[in-house]
Order: C-alpha cells, then sequence, then structure tokens
C-alpha cells in the first residue's frame, strides 16, 4: 500500500498549470486583484465544504470521496483551459474547491488508518513525510513536462487540459485500493451520521487547547504560503525578460526556460524537506520545538525577501520563495503528526479538513488584499507588502507561542 500511496502523491502532483497559473491568468488579461479575487474565492468555497466534505468521507467511504474530488477537479482544468471569462473562471475554481474540500484531510486519513491496522501509528511524521517527498517529485517532474508544454505551444492555458490526463489515470489507482481503507464499516450511517460526524468533532476540537493552538498556526503559516507562493511566477518573469539571452525567442518561451529549473529544484528541495522532517524534530527535541524553529526561519526568509525587493535583486526574491517553500515542507509533515496525536482516529478525515479550513480562512482574506495592495503598490517595489505580511504574522505568531506546549511528541502529552 505504501507504493500507491507515494503513486497517488506522484500523479496528483501532476499540475502542469502550477509553476504557470499566475502567468496563465495574467496572460487571459487578468489583474493582479482579480487574480487575488479568484484565489479568495477558491478559499472561502473551500472553506465551506471543507469540513462538511471531510465528515461525508468518514461516514460514507473514503476512496469514493477521492475518486469524486478527481472528477471535479478534471470539470475545472477543462473550464481554465477552454474559457477567459471571469465568471466562468469563478465557475472553474468553485469545481475546483469541490475537489479539494473532498480531498484535504481524506487521504491522510487513509494512510493514518493503514498505519494503525499495520502497527505503525507512532510513525505518522515519517511515513506522511516519505509519501509527501514522492509528491514534491512529482511536481519536479511536472514542472519540466509543463515548460516543454509552454516553449513548445508558446502559451499558458493549454496545460490546464494536459493535467486532465494524470488525473485520469490517478482514479484508476484509487480503485485499486482495498475496501477497508474507506473507513470503519459501522459509519456507513447516511446522512444523519455525517451531521453528527460534523457537530461533534467541531466540538471536541474546539475544546482541546492543543487543537486549537495548532489549527492557528496551520491558519497563519500555510495560510500565508498558500496566498503568497505564487507570486514567484511573475517575479522569475521579470528577471528572465531582463537576462540578455535568448532575445530571438518570444517572452512566454524565455520564462518558461527559467521557471523550468528554478522549480524543479524548489521541488527536489521541498522533497529532501519532507523526508527529513523527522530528522529536524528529532534534532529540535520535540515536534512543537521544530515547529518553533520553522517559525523562526519564516520570519528571517521574510526579513530576506523584503531586503530582495527594496534592494531591486531578484536573485535574492527568488531564493527567498524558494526557501519559503521548502520551511513549508518541513512544516506540513510536523504539522500533520502533531494534529494526528490530539485528534481521534475515527473521526481523522474531520479534523484534517477542519486544520485545512482553518489555513483556508486565512488565504480567503489575505489572496485579495495581497493582490489589490500588489496592483496599488505598483513599479519595482510592487511586492514589497507580501514580505510585510509575512513579517507581521511570522512575528506574532513567535511573540504568541510557547515551546513545547503542543508537541504531541511523547506520551505524557498525548494523555
Amino acid at each position: 500500500m505504501l507504493a500507491r500511496f507515494c503513486l497517488y502523491g506522484f500523479i496528483k502532483n501532476q499540475k502542469y498549470y502550477e509553476p504557470f497559473l499566475y502567468l496563465a491568468f495574467l496572460e487571459k488579461g487578468l489583474s493582479f486583484t482579480a487574480i487575488g479575487l479568484l484565489i479568495g474565492f477558491r478559499a472561502v468555497c473551500t472553506n465551506l465544504m471543507e469540513v462538511p466534505t471531510g465528515a461525508m468521507a468518514d461516514a460514507l467511504g473514503r476512496r469514493r470521496a477521492m475518486i469524486f474530488s478527481h472528477l471535479a477537479y478534471i470539470g475545472a482544468f477543462g473550464v481554465f483551459g477552454l474559457f477567459d471569462a471571469l465568471w466562468l473562471l469563478l465557475v472553474a475554481m468553485f469545481l475546483f474547491s469541490i475537489g479539494e474540500a473532498f480531498r484535504t484531510g481524506t487521504h491522510k486519513a487513509i494512510i493514518f488508518d493503514w498505519l494503525g491496522r499495520q502497527g505503525h501509528g507512532d510513525e505518522k511524521t515519517k511515513i506522511y513525510g516519505f509519501t509527501r517527498s514522492w509528491s514534491q517529485l512529482g511536481s519536479a517532474l511536472s514542472v519540466v513536462i509543463a515548460a516543454a508544454m509552454v516553449f513548445v505551444t508558446a502559451g499558458y492555458s493549454g496545460i490546464f487540459l494536459f493535467t486532465i490526463i494524470p488525473y485520469t489515470v490517478n482514479i484508476v489507482n484509487f480503485l485499486t485500493y482495498p475496501k477497508y481503507l474507506d473507513g470503519p464499516p459501522g459509519q456507513h450511517k447516511g446522512a444523519g451520521e455525517v451531521v453528527r460526524t460534523l457537530v461533534g468533532t467541531l466540538a471536541a476540537s474546539l475544546k482541546n487547547r492543543h487543537l486549537r493552538r495548532l489549527f492557528a498556526e496551520s491558519m497563519s503559516f500555510e495560510g500565508l504560503y498558500a496566498a503568497s507562493k505564487d507570486y514567484l511566477q511573475p517575479l522569475l518573469k521579470v528577471a528572465a525578460l531582463s537576462l540578455p539571452v535568448l532575445l530571438h525567442l518570444t517572452d512566454c518561451r524565455r520564462t518558461a526556460l527559467l521557471i523550468a529549473p528554478v522549480y524543479v529544484v524548489l521541488y527536489l528541495l521541498s522533497s529532501i524537506a519532507s523526508r527529513h522532517a523527522e530528522t529536524l524534530t528529532r534534532r529540535a527535541g520535540s515536534e512543537a520545538r521544530g515547529a518553533r524553529w520553522l517559525w523562526v526561519v519564516n520570519l528571517l526568509v521574510f526579513a530576506v525577501l523584503a531586503a530582495g525587493i527594496l534592494g531591486k535583486v531578484p536573485g535574492i526574491t527568488v531564493a527567498a520563495f524558494v526557501a519559503l517553500a521548502v520551511a513549508q515542507n518541513f512544516w506540513r509533515p510536523i504539522l500533520i503528526g502533531r494534529v494526528a496525536h490530539h485528534a481521534d482516529p475515527s473521526q481523522m478525515a474531520t479534523v484534517l479538513s477542519v486544520e485545512s479550513q482553518a489555513k483556508s480562512l486565512f488565504t480567503a482574506a489575505a489572496a485579495p488584499l495581497l493582490g489589490l495592495a500588489v496592483d496599488a503598490m505598483g513599479g519595482e517595489l510592487k511586492f514589497l507588502p507580501i514580505a510585510a505580511l509575512g513579517l507581521v504574522v511570522a512575528g506574532g505568531m513567535l511573540a504568541t507561542g510557547k515551546t513545547g506546549t503542543t508537541t504531541g511528541a511523547t506520551k505524557d502529552d498525548c494523555e
């Protein structure tokens, strides 16, 4: 099963559109404000559906939830690839959010269920980090394929349509999962059980101070990352067009040639980070201390990003965005391991959906505001609001956090 879990992540991350998402939207004539609106709308829709769909995955069957998720993704990619009107792109984002809502937390719950059945429930951080590393390797391959597609087609929108192929393959992969990974048979109770699962899990999560803190950290760390990470693409385009090489190529092709190596390095480093999240935890002494180290790194990286923007040094700004991606891939397995220590295994998909909902709330608010601020700032300093927000968020979380309060790393902490 571990091989199939890794295969899922590898195929899922054949997101050929991802390294060019903002550039594809700019190609369609959208402003950064409109792009931020799309990202925020996606986060709001995902947020509204996150917990109910997580409960449905627990109560009605996780494999079926994953298949439905991928069908929704496929519909979204079709609309993104074929249409330019903002209202149709909003429809595509709605379909995409359905896919996100059914997927987020569900596959992690499948993995943790399998680990428990195999007697390896104490290896959540290690195994999730390992499977996530394969996802990042898939991303590294996908950016090479995507850059080749952009170079050949001299456009960005077509890559959405190509993404339909791997997502169809993943549906076949889900059909090979054993039926027992749908969840305990007693959970298949229909709509009434869905509501009870939802209400019960929400109530338990809100009463658990450890989970409350973890949700706040997820909202801040990952919500900020989700709202800001794709600004790397226009930065790379500016850098590519400023280089006095390959002037005979179109702007699109020159950008593709620079984006490919940068994103390959980003994904390879992210893969290494995911695989060694447990090492960071061990060296820090606990998962909570490892998380605090990453908050310090985050603060420093946003300071470097601000310096790069103010100093008008594209290389520094690009390196800072890559460092943020690496830190996020150390962060995610550690966070998931901490959440798993405090959550009821039978409600894992719902709890992880609540966690994902927390970061979606931040993204929903931050993405449109960042887009508006970037458009308003303009000029060579237009990306400075991203660094400013990062400094405020990271500084605030470090000021309010206490090392060792939410580790989940020891037996005593879990009791």
